[in-house]
């Protein structure tokens, strides 16, 4: 045992040129993806610059001038970045929890259909919102939503109720937004989730069956327990955007509206609506190196607190 555990060791010892000839042609696949990842991951990261420069177009990025930490001074002052990453957080982590909840009950009730025609169907109508862009959806919705045309106040009014002007009423919008992002995400969280349970020893649920286990058992104590590593994995990939909205969400959905703003703005659509507005590219590229920060530190401290409760459950 002892000499099998040294001849490991030194095999995991062996020089960088015996390795890279032993293994060249796995390096040669992986090549790539690497150059892929330097070349749109690692080289752009030089715009971090922008953040304390006054960028003009005459002098580009790395000859404009330097201003140190002005853009993020202007950007604390302009009072905004409270609200927006507040509103940031909170949306995510709404995501985050109502997602795994749909996601992972979609795909324990899909795997519990006996018919697989239906089963079949099933999945591919919530599978096919994925597929619609956000601007036709932002369309669909205000169709539905509009006040004088909308499909949604033409039914309360035939049921003899006020029409409601959902555009000029911002508490109503975090439920929608929701909602709609429910809609759209939960057909494709759902196949990640299902195609852990048919990985699952299915010689467990013959023992359970055999011991008398009804359904609902059988998803309490074996199913979900076994999805737990799966749905940590995806928490711990959300929650290292959780600073990150989806624009085409919150953009096309609620446009420039500034009534609703209070409740519906996030760090990506104000920077955006930021530098369209001013010009303004060096506070534009601050608002962005912040939220890029706030991602890094509360994905490493989240992984951190995973990896001490439970190694395996970490990312790295």
């Amino acid at each position: 045992m002892q000499k099998k555990e040294i001849a490991n060791s030194n095999k995991s010892k062996l020089p960088l040129r015996k390795t890279l000839k032993r293994h060249w042609l796995l390096l040669v696949m992986l090549l790539p993806a690497v150059i892929y990842v330097i070349i749109f991951s690692y080289i752009p990261m030089s715009g971090i610059i922008m953040a304390f420069e006054k960028y003009t177009f005459k002098g580009g990025i790395y000859n404009s001038p330097w201003v140190g930490l002005d853009n993020f001074r202007a950007l604390i002052l302009s009072n905004k970045l409270g609200m927006v990453t507040r509103n940031t957080l909170l949306y995510n982590l709404a995501f985050i929890f109502f997602g795994v909840i749909f996601e992972m009950g979609s795909a324990i009730l899909l795997n519990e259909m006996f018919s697989k025609k239906f089963k079949k169907l099933t999945q591919s109508l919530m599978f096919l919102p994925f597929f619609i862009s956000w601007v036709v959806a932002g369309a669909i919705m205000y169709n539905i939503f509009n006040f004088e045309q909308g499909v949604f106040n033409h039914i309360l009014v035939a049921l003899g109720f006020s029409p409601v002007d959902i555009y000029n009423t911002p508490e109503i919008w975090p439920f929608i937004l929701i909602a709609l992002k429910l809609w759209k995400g939960t057909g494709y969280g759902s196949i990640i989730y299902l195609a852990a349970i048919t990985g699952l020893d299915q010689q467990m649920y013959e023992a359970a069956t055999i011991d008398g286990a009804s359904a609902w058992q059988k998803i309490r104590h074996l199913t979900i327990p076994s999805l737990v590593p799966t749905m940590m994995t995806m928490i711990l990939l959300a929650i290292g955007n959780i600073f990150r909205g989806d624009f085409g969400l919150f953009y096309q959905t609620v446009k420039s509206s500034a009534i609703l703003q209070p409740a519906t703005e996030i760090i990506d659509t104000y920077i955006f609506k930021l530098l369209i507005n001013t010009g303004n590219v060096g506070v534009s590229a601050a608002s962005g190196l912040f939220q890029s920060v706030l991602c890094f530190l509360t994905i490493i401290t989240c992984n951190a607190i995973v990896k001490k409760v439970n190694p395996n459950y970490a990312l790295f």
